[in-house]
C-alpha cells in the first residue's frame, strides 16, 4: 500500500497513523512508543487543570523530540442548579449504596467539592508550551481559541460523528478532521451529548469526504492492514487506531482489566453514558446495566467526576464490574506487545497490500 502524503506533511510524520488519546489509558510512554514506529502519539490531557497539563507536556517531552498531538475536551459545563443538586444527591447515595452491596465500601464527592476545569485555560498552557499540534473532541472551539491558536502557527484536528458537524468544523478553520464511526471505542465525539449520530463508520467516512476539503482522519474498526486500506480507499488520509493497543506494554489498564477484554464477547460491547454522563462504547458490567436507562445518569461532566472515586476504589479491589473499559466493536485483536511493535507490525502488513 502507498501510503497517502499529506498528514505525513502536515503533521512531519513518517506514517500518517495516529494513536489514539485514550484518556485514563493511554500514557506518555504509549505517545513515546508511537513516536520510535514514525506515527503520531497523542497526549490526552482531557478535562485537566492548566498547570497539570503544563506539567504532562514537559514530561512527554522528556521522553520523545518526536512530534505529538495534545488533545483536550470543549465540552461546555452545565450551571450548577437546585434540579442538579438534588439529582446529584440522589446519584450518589444510589451508587454508594450499590456499590457497598457488592463489597466496595466508598464515599463519593459531594458536588459542592466537585473541581471542574475549562479548556480555555488549557489552550494558554499549550500556547505556553509551544504545543503546535491540537486535537479536540466534544464539540468545536470557540472562535476566539481558534484564532488563539492559529496565530501560535497550531496545527488543529477536530472530531465529528456527522457530515454536519464535519462542515461546522471545515468552516470554522479546522485543519484536519478526525471521522470517527460509531464502531469505534471510548467517548463518541459528537458535539452532542444524548441523540448521539448512530452512523458506521465507512459510510460516514465517505460521505464527509463528499463535503470537504480538508484532510481526513478516520477512526473506528481498524485492527488489521485490511480495515486500514479500506479507510484509505474511501478517502482518509490519516488513520487513528486505540483498541488494538489497549492491552500493550505501555497501557495503563490494569492486569485484571486487561484479562476481561481478552475475555470480551462481541455482544458485551455496548454504548453506555452510566460512567460519564456521554455516550462512550466499551464493556457492558453490573454497573453499566445498574445504570443504563436510569435517573441516576448525571450530565457530562458530573456523572464522570461522580464515578471517579468508584472507579478508583473498583481497581483497587480488583471489581471488573466497576470500572470503564472502553473497547471498540473489533474485539480480539489486544496484543500485549510493545506499542512500537503493534504499530510497525501495522505498517509493515499495510504496505504488503496493492
Amino acid at each position: 500500500m502507498i501510503w497517502p502524503n499529506t498528514i505525513n506533511e502536515l503533521l512531519d510524520l513518517q506514517y500518517p497513523v495516529i494513536q489514539a488519546p485514550m484518556f485514563g489509558v493511554s500514557t506518555l510512554e504509549m505517545v513515546s512508543a508511537a513516536a520510535k514506529a514514525g506515527c503520531l502519539g497523542s497526549l490526552a490531557l482531557a478535562d485537566l487543570s492548566g498547570e497539570q497539563c503544563r506539567e504532562l507536556i514537559r514530561k512527554t517531552r522528556s521522553l520523545t523530540d518526536k512530534p505529538f498531538a495534545v488533545n483536550i475536551f470543549v465540552h461546555s459545563i452545565p450551571a450548577i442548579t437546585d434540579s442538579l443538586k438534588e439529582q446529584y444527591r440522589e446519584s450518589k447515595k444510589f451508587i454508594e449504596e450499590l456499590a457497598k452491596e457488592n463489597g466496595i465500601d466508598v464515599e463519593l464527592s459531594s458536588i459542592e467539592d466537585v473541581l471542574l476545569n475549562s479548556y480555555h485555560d488549557q489552550v494558554d498552557v499549550i500556547i505556553e508550551e509551544g504545543c503546535k499540534l491540537v486535537s479536540f473532541t466534544f464539540g468545536n472551539l470557540d472562535a476566539e481559541s481558534i484564532k488563539k491558536l492559529k496565530d501560535n502557527n497550531t496545527i488543529l484536528i477536530g472530531t465529528c460523528n456527522s457530515v454536519e458537524e464535519a462542515l461546522i468544523l471545515e468552516n470554522s478553520g479546522i485543519d484536519i478532521i478526525c471521522v470517527q464511526g460509531i464502531e469505534a471505542g471510548g467517548h463518541r465525539g459528537t458535539f452532542e451529548t444524548e441523540n448521539i449520530p448512530q452512523i458506521g463508520g465507512l459510510s460516514l467516512l465517505s460521505q464527509v469526504y463528499e463535503k470537504v476539503t480538508v484532510p481526513l482522519i478516520y477512526a473506528g474498526g481498524i485492527y488489521n492492514a485490511t480495515t486500514l486500506k479500506a479507510a484509505k480507499d474511501l478517502g482518509a488520509q490519516g488513520f487513528q487506531v486505540g483498541s488494538i493497543l489497549l492491552a500493550s506494554e505501555e497501557s495503563a489498564l490494569r492486569p485484571f482489566e486487561k484479562e476481561r477484554l481478552q475475555q470480551v464477547k462481541e455482544n458485551e460491547v455496548v454504548l453506555t453514558r452510566s460512567f460519564s454522563g456521554r455516550y462512550a462504547r466499551g464493556i457492558r458490567n453490573a454497573f453499566t446495566e445498574a445504570l443504563e436507562g436510569s435517573a441516576y445518569i448525571l450530565p457530562y461532566p458530573y456523572q464522570n467526576k461522580l464515578t471517579g472515586e468508584l472507579r478508583k476504589a473498583a481497581r483497587l479491589v480488583k471489581n471488573a464490574d466497576f470500572v470503564n473499559i472502553w473497547a471498540g466493536q473489533s474485539i480480539g485483536c489486544y496484543s500485549e506487545h510493545s506499542t512500537e511493535e503493534i504499530l510497525s507490525r501495522l505498517i509493515r502488513e499495510a504496505e504488503t497490500l496493492d
